[in-house]
């Protein structure tokens, strides 16, 4: 038997919980973890590009969260409901995976009213798991103009943790600056660390950049809960990795250069794609594979991530990639120093 959930937790107190963004992107603490080495050292994020030279690569999920979480009222009660969006079933049909809270109030047949003028409607068709459920949007007009109201009436998908209401500051901070491919409903949190700046000084010396795309669902954060970690099951997630990006990889790969996976959702998304020699194939399609230590990675040899919480499967990757003594002497320094945990928190450069 491998390693045990019990192994992956440990005391992490609220007031570590990043409630609000750094005040500069590129301002955050940056812990740098040497696995050859097993040092730690204390940086800040921009500091990032003095670990990498000319035709190094780095690999950016591109994929870009939308505003997953409305707030509706049921017919007849004018209950107020939360309804998070988790995925878009059918297009044509305007079908929607969600969750609804409070969920003993939502049963099949039910309406759901949204927007002062109350024009869009939705049905409830079927449920899914205890808050899981199945709607369809009732909207007059085009699927454009269908999308462009959901938009509207959404609003940024904070995690949970975060207790305080939304601000304009969120729509545009948890929200990569590369963004680009509509569909997640959290944001590949290690890549809020980019600026503009940053970004462009990695340009100028030389690094490569590659963008993979994973829309994120809300399953990346359930917590483990059986202790025998090879039976817990993954939620699929959507993935895909355009030809480009293989061949600035590969190259990369042939070179021997530091291949940088920001984020463990990057990771999950090369390692789902080998090839019998250890290169990056092309793919589109799904992907629920779950790393934990023990793991051979063939792609990335280094990675930035966040700090993530116990019992999460992120942390078990990291564990992975970095070694599970190094990950804990890592964690109690992040912890005894007061960084920031989670997704408005600091970062940590495994290399």
């Amino acid at each position: 038997m491998g390693m045990k959930l019990s192994q992956f937790t440990f005391e992490l107190a609220d007031d570590l919980l990043a409630e609000h963004p750094a005040e500069h992107r590129d301002e955050s603490k940056l812990m740098v973890i040497d696995r050859k080495t097993g040092t730690i050292e204390h940086k800040m994020f921009k500091d990032l590009i003095n670990y990498f030279d000319e035709d190094d690569v780095m690999v950016f999920n591109d994929t870009k969260v939308f505003p997953a979480r409305l707030y509706g009222n049921k017919e007849k009660t004018g209950a107020r409901i939360e309804v998070f969006l988790l995925r878009e079933l059918n297009p044509e049909t305007r079908l929607w995976d969600v969750l609804v809270d409070p969920a003993r109030k939502i049963r099949i047949g039910n309406k759901l009213y949204f927007g002062e003028d109350e024009s869009l409607v939705a049905e409830v068709i079927d449920n899914t798991t205890s808050r899981g459920r199945t709607l369809r949007f009732l909207y007059d007009g085009s699927y454009e103009d269908f999308r462009s109201k959901m938009r509207e009436l959404g609003e940024t998908p904070l995690p949970k943790y975060i207790k305080r209401d939304v601000s304009p500051e969120d729509e545009e901070r948890y929200q990569t600056i590369y963004a680009k491919n509509e569909g997640a409903v959290a944001a590949p949190t290690a890549g809020l660390h980019f600026s503009k700046h940053l970004m462009k000084r990695l340009e100028i010396k030389g690094v490569n950049f590659a963008d993979v795309t994973l829309h994120i669902g809300l399953g990346t954060f359930n917590p483990v809960e059986v202790e025998d970690l090879s039976k817990h099951k993954m939620d699929s997630e959507e993935i895909c990795i355009e030809k480009e990006a293989t061949e600035i990889i590969n190259r990369g790969l042939d070179e021997k250069r530091r291949i940088c996976a920001v984020g463990t959702t990057v990771m999950r998304t090369l390692e789902s794609a080998v090839s019998s020699n250890q290169r990056l194939n092309e793919y589109e399609g799904w992907t629920n594979k779950f790393i934990f230590p023990p793991y051979d990675f063939s792609i990335a040899n280094c990675m930035v991530t966040n700090f993530h919480m116990p019992k999460s499967t992120l942390l078990m990757m990291i564990s992975a990639f970095a070694g599970h003594e190094l990950m804990e002497k890592a964690y109690k320094e992040a912890v005894k120093e007061n960084y920031r945990f989670y997704s408005y928190g600091d970062a940590m450069l495994i290399i």
